[in-house]
């Protein structure tokens, strides 16, 4: 059980590095760029919107980041609640609870932007 729990760490610990980047990455992307050009392009546009969506790149790193933050999120708040030293059953009804949260949130965020892809 100790190594189950070390892997799960390393991997959240390692999707905190992916946020990192993948943040940075959409904070240059979305503020900065317009700081060598003209800046005369709204980022936020419908239209901007709409170009960017239909592009496979970002949907790639838009599903990936929202992967890796559910991933982080959610297994950091599970930490926090086991700290109630709860009783193993319960931490296993809450493991799975958390487990299909994130896959629902997973489900419908790939979803929208597919289908925003799509358009």
């Amino acid at each position: 059980m100790r190594t189950r729990e070390s892997t799960l760490w390393t991997w959240h610990l390692l999707a905190g590095a992916v946020i990192l980047v993948l943040l940075g990455l959409h904070m240059f992307i979305m503020h900065l760029s317009g700081l060598g050009g003209s800046g005369e392009e709204d980022v936020l546009s419908y239209s901007s919107v709409m170009e960017r969506s239909r592009a496979l790149a970002f949907v790639i790193v838009y599903i990936l980041l929202l992967g890796v933050a559910l991933y982080h999120g959610l297994y950091g708040f599970r930490k926090i609640v086991f700290e109630l030293t709860l009783s193993e059953g319960v931490e296993r009804a809450v493991t799975v609870l958390i487990v299909l949260l994130g896959l629902a949130l997973f489900v419908i965020g790939s979803y929208a932007t597919i289908t925003a892809y799509a358009m």
